[in-house]
């Protein structure tokens, strides 16, 4: 005689597999049709689920439950690569709070389109050809690797974003220790600062944050070799690893991003410098030396990082109109930095340059860039500028605040870079979703946008008739 428990022990032995089968059939599906959009709901569930467990009191140091508005707005500056906070990754997390963060840091500076190529190799154990596009697409691989090396290219992302965050923490944790931290926690805080400072993410394990370091090279220089390196992004670092200095076999792609890269971090730094270099408030009453210091810590960290030595407040209206651009620029695209990307700038700057010497084509280092790349970037601008815009006016009628310190912040949240002048703090909840679905937004929208206008071409068998409207 059957037991009645066992009707029901079979239906659940046989939902296991059912649900494992219809996930594979469900991502096969969404990869196949839209690899944009499984991008999206990667993200989308991986912030879902960090945001649950930062909510749960085990994740608080005070063993209570985190609002949902925090535990969201952390999670999601955690998974985008952000580190805007709401409250003190210091005092307010417990360490098994510090280990969610750290871990949707990783997790989210693989990037979305690398992310989601995993997520396709781990439930249906392969990629397919549209997959293997789709990550081949977001590595930039076509120069270094060919279609059938791209799990094994994931596998060398995934390692080499995990060696050099190793030898980060390697180069931080004595220090720490130096400065008289128990062993565990200087350990602890070495790892946390490079995987912070690797995936541009900007959080900090202490509650003061950088400031007791703003003249300790130990701990600045690797906190800048990490944001540097991590600014540039997987294909530059994939293509710098294959030719290392052969410049001549450096793709295009790899030398707009460090020429680019290269400009503005001087100008960013000969910029900042002498707008703050009289400012008592900031630098103004610092040596010559820890001047530059200060400068080029700033240059480097406000395009990506959002590591900060300065109270943000306390920055001339210039400086501060000169970090909204730099934020905006961004880093390397497919890295963990945010903006519209260096090679969007560039590209722009050298149609303008062609359409001022009248050439019909965009060229640069011997090359043409197709118009199909130039029309990518100018939604990508246009995009960005966009959800800023809406995001600041949104925040204006929300806080109530300046101007200056809402689109400071703003800008902020969707160049995914952590820098603030503590309005995030002091906003109500529903400004914090704002400024939670503008990171989302800024993480995920362009590079989805890039990418699925750049996987879509569709050929036209008849075109309308030209005409010029007047520009300008």
């Amino acid at each position: 005689m059957s037991s009645p428990l066992q009707p029901t022990a079979l239906t659940w032995a046989n939902a296991v597999p059912r649900f494992l089968q219809w996930s594979r059939d469900f991502v096969d599906a969404l990869a196949a049709t839209s690899p944009a959009r499984l991008a999206i709901v990667v993200f989308a569930l991986v912030i879902a689920l960090f945001t649950t467990l930062l909510s749960l009191p085990i994740a608080s140091a005070s063993g209570e439950y985190t609002p949902l508005h925090d535990a969201l707005f952390t999670a999601t500056s955690a998974v985008c690569v952000t580190g805007l906070t709401v409250v003190s990754t210091a005092t307010h997390w417990s360490f098994f709070g510090q280990v969610v963060i750290i871990v949707g840091i990783f997790m989210g500076g693989l990037g979305i389109l690398t992310l989601a190529s995993v997520l396709s190799l781990a439930v249906s154990k392969r990629l397919g050809v549209r997959g293997k596009l789709r990550a081949q697409e977001a590595m930039n691989i076509q120069n270094v690797g060919r279609l059938g090396e791209v799990g094994t290219l994931l596998r060398i992302v995934i390692t080499t974003s995990v060696a050099i965050e190793a030898l980060l923490a390697l180069a931080l944790a004595p220090r720490f220790l130096v400065l008289g931290e128990p062993f565990g926690r200087a350990i602890w805080h070495g790892v946390f600062y490079a995987i912070s400072a690797f995936n541009s993410a900007g959080f900090t394990p202490h509650s003061d944050g950088l400031v007791p370091y703003e003249t300790d090279l130990w701990v600045l220089i690797p906190l800048l070799v990490g944001a540097i390196i991590g600014s540039l992004g997987f294909p530059v670092l994939m293509v710098l690893i294959v030719y290392r200095g052969r410049v001549r076999k450096w793709n295009l792609h790899t030398k707009l991003t460090v020429v680019v890269s290269a400009i503005l971090l001087v100008l960013g730094t000969v910029g900042w410098g002498a707008m703050e270099w009289n400012n008592r408030a900031t630098i103004g009453g610092m040596s010559l030396w820890d001047k530059l210091i200060h400068s080029f810590f700033a240059s480097a960290m406000t395009r990506s990082t959002g590591f900060n030595l300065v109270d943000q407040n306390q920055l001339e209206a210039p400086t501060m109109l000169l970090t909204d651009a730099l934020m905006f620029a961004g880093g390397g695209s497919a890295s963990t930095a945010g903006g519209i990307k260096v090679t969007t700038i560039a590209v722009m700057f050298l149609a303008i340059v062609a359409e001022a010497r009248g050439d019909r084509d965009i060229r640069a280092f011997g090359r043409r860039i197709p118009e199909s790349t130039m029309r990518v970037a100018i939604s990508v601008v246009v995009l960005g500028a966009t959800l800023v815009s809406v995001a600041t006016g949104l925040l204006l009628a929300i806080s109530g605040e300046p101007m200056d310190r809402v689109l400071f912040d703003s800008i902020s949240a969707f160049a995914t870079v952590g820098l603030s002048t503590g309005l995030a703090a002091e906003l109500p909840p529903e400004g914090k979703y704002v400024l939670s679905a503008l990171m989302f937004a800024g993480r995920v929208g362009t590079i989805t946008l890039a990418t699925a206008l750049s996987l879509r071409q569709r050929n036209q068998l008849y075109h309308y008739p030209e005409e010029r409207p007047i520009i300008g």
